[in-house]
């Protein structure tokens, strides 16, 4: 299964016959593209199932549609077991960043959570899953795949927002905050956590 968000609504690539999220299925191979992403946008549904016979081949016809870009990120722990957010855009996040030329997934991972929030001393844990979502820029569709990795840090410093990049705070924050700050975040951030607590 494939869960694509556009504007935090899901688009459900699956190659099972269930539809147990109560979003009207559609049949992959007999589907507009460009009518779904038109409803999504304009709110006028809140989530579609695609259903697909080969759900491999499916992946692969959907990315046509798009210029994919490629990014990492960080799901951060210090040694008072905080999580590490970005405040951008009214919503808490996760630093993560696109991938540079001739750069290992892992290696942008630790580059943008350090250019980000201004954190040192980053160690990679463990993959934990990819997500995607879809956006327009310049007019183009674009597809985001990000791959999300567990990091842990024992950086006692000041932590830095990059600015330029939009981040007004970048800060850890315990049990109690994260709780707080996942009810205004994005839905590929609730897969992450739900990935790390799985």
């Amino acid at each position: 299964m494939y869960k694509v968000f556009m504007n935090d609504k899901p688009i459900i690539l699956t190659d099972s016959p269930q539809n147990e999220k109560g979003f009207k299925v559609y049949d992959f191979e007999s589907v507009v593209l460009d009518e779904i992403l038109y409803k999504l946008k304009k709110d006028k549904i809140n989530g579609v199932v695609l259903f697909c016979r080969d759900l491999n081949n499916c992946w692969k016809e959907f990315t046509k549609h798009f210029k994919v870009v490629k990014a990492a990120g960080g799901l951060v722990l210090n040694q008072q077991q905080e999580f590490l957010f970005i405040y951008r855009g009214q919503k808490w996040d996760l630093p993560k960043g696109r991938i540079e030329e001739n750069e290992s997934i892992e290696t942008t991972a630790i580059r943008e959570v350090e250019e980000e929030c201004g954190v040192q001393n980053l160690s990679l844990d463990r993959f934990l899953l990819t997500t995607y979502h879809l956006f327009y820029q310049n007019k183009q569709k674009r597809l985001k795949v990000t791959d999300w990795f567990l990091m842990n840090t024992n950086y006692q410093g000041k932590l830095t927002p990059q600015i330029e990049e939009g981040i007004t705070i970048a800060e850890f924050k315990n049990k109690s905050n994260t709780k707080e700050a996942l009810k205004n975040t994005y839905a590929n951030i609730h897969l992450v956590f739900e990935a790390y607590d799985a």
